[in-house]
């Protein structure tokens, strides 16, 4: 009887097991991303829809991050053509976030400051690059824009 019981304990752990880590989801990276857009629909790395805006927030430091998400926090890897809000949170006096890309877009905060920025820009199709110039070789980014 008692080693009934010792198999039922084990069975029973064993499927919370399984079920804990179905639940985790795949080893897939790519659906941490979405594409946002000016209101309309657009649709991210998995195939499903998402409502965004067009506004954006660019983060640096204060330790060796650097990132641009929509405003929900997800990473932007692609966005349709359009004018946008850029929210720079440059936390740090050791990096600065520097954006470039089709349509002379040239913008970049200073190393020296810890600032607060927003820009206004209009993006058209092709790569866009952000990074830390400082430490270019290893805070950085792109995204793709799209007609």
């Amino acid at each position: 009887m008692r080693g009934r019981r010792f198999v039922v304990v084990i069975g029973f752990a064993a499927a919370v097991l399984a079920l804990a880590l179905a639940g985790c989801g795949g080893g897939s990276s790519d659906n941490t991303a979405t594409d946002t857009d000016t209101g309309a629909e657009s649709t991210d790395t998995t195939g499903t829809t998402a409502e965004t805006s067009n506004e954006l927030s660019a983060t640096v430091g204060p330790g060796f991050t650097i990132a641009l998400t929509t405003a929900d926090g997800t990473a932007v890897t692609s966005l349709p053509a359009g004018d946008y809000k850029i929210a720079v949170d440059d936390k740090s006096d050791i990096h600065n976030f520097h954006l470039t890309g089709p349509g002379d877009v040239d913008l970049m905060t200073e190393v020296s400051e810890v600032t607060k920025v927003d820009w206004d820009v209009t993006l058209v199709a092709g790569t866009y690059k952000y990074q830390c110039d400082p430490h270019a070789s290893t805070m950085n980014g792109s995204f793709e824009v799209t007609g």
